[in-house]
């Protein structure tokens, strides 16, 4: 199975970034939009993972924790890999170290189980949109300038899932396939 490891939003920022791709969506036929209930904020790509390991996987996940929950903020968008040569539109994130010490966690936790550490410094975002094609997306640019300051909002995260991920003609459908809790001093 196609999996990856990452925390899920809350259903009031999905909408408003729902709200923002509809708004977008008229202005460029070159881009390929998120599926709004399939924003996530990536902690870990994992690839193939042959199903007998998924068990290994989520074991290894369950023993990541942080000492408390925290923080996250929705603000903010920008361009990989920069403005002027855009191939992905995204959201930015605001949060304090821990966000990066959780994924640091779960580089930790999977590296025993063969999963390689990402080579390149941890870049938390969400995916607004892929060019289908390199170019111009200037409307769109300018839509989001007008828009600025952009804030979707923050949450607390206090858990964060394995995730299996199906490709479709229409794009890819994700489907949570464990639940992780941050904290061991959480009370549930």
């Amino acid at each position: 199975m196609r999996a990856f490891v990452a925390i899920d939003i809350p259903s009031n920022i999905r909408e408003r970034i729902r709200d923002l791709i509809g708004a977008l969506k008229p202005l460029d036929p070159n881009i390929r939009w998120a599926r709004p209930e399939g924003v996530h904020i990536t902690l870990k790509f994992l690839g193939e993972v042959p199903l007998p390991k998924v068990e290994q996987v989520s074991s290894a996940l369950s023993n990541v924790k942080l000492p408390a929950s925290f923080r996250v903020g929705i603000e903010g968008c920008g361009y990989f890999p920069n403005e002027r040569s855009p191939r992905v539109a995204w959201l930015g994130i605001e949060a304090g170290m821990e966000l990066s010490e959780l994924a640091k966690e779960v580089e930790t936790a999977l590296e025993p189980l063969g999963f390689a550490p990402e080579q390149r410094a941890f870049s938390p975002h969400l995916t607004l949109g892929r060019l289908r094609e390199p170019g111009k997306i200037r409307a769109v640019q300018e839509a989001l300038r007008e828009r600025e300051p952009l804030s979707f909002g923050s949450f607390e995260v206090a858990e964060f899932y394995l995730y299996e991920s199906k490709l479709s003609p229409n794009g890819s459908i994700y489907s949570k396939v464990a639940h992780f809790e941050i904290s061991a001093n959480r009370n549930s």
